[in-house]
């Protein structure tokens, strides 16, 4: 099974940080391989020109990136998301992981 690269995307990169080691942290108790990257909406649309990701999740504060982002990866067919509030407010690595998963799952990658 190959690693699941999952792009958390938010305005500064900060607040998707807590999110991002929660999410690992349940990747690794459950024994997922799966790599958590926490960027701002600049650096995400630097690393996606020269890496793929599996996932992208977009912060509920910056809900209004979702379409640039799936304009941006439209050729690859990447499922872009923007996380549950609930989940996001609560922090629930958990919850986020299984919603990207399940959308990975469901793109076929």
């Amino acid at each position: 099974m190959s690693t699941k690269k999952i792009l958390l995307v938010c305005s500064a990169g900060m607040s998707t940080s807590l999110l991002m080691t929660r999410m690992q942290k349940t990747a690794q108790e459950k024994g997922i391989d799966a790599e958590v990257k926490a960027l701002s909406s600049n650096e995400a649309t630097k690393l996606l020109a020269k890496e793929k990701a599996d996932v992208i999740l977009i912060g509920p504060q910056v809900r209004f990136m979702k379409s640039k982002f799936e304009k941006l990866v439209a050729d690859s067919h990447i499922p872009v998301a923007v996380i549950d509030m609930k989940d996001y407010g609560k922090m629930d690595g958990e919850k986020v992981l299984a919603t990207a998963l399940e959308l990975i799952e469901n793109n076929g990658n």
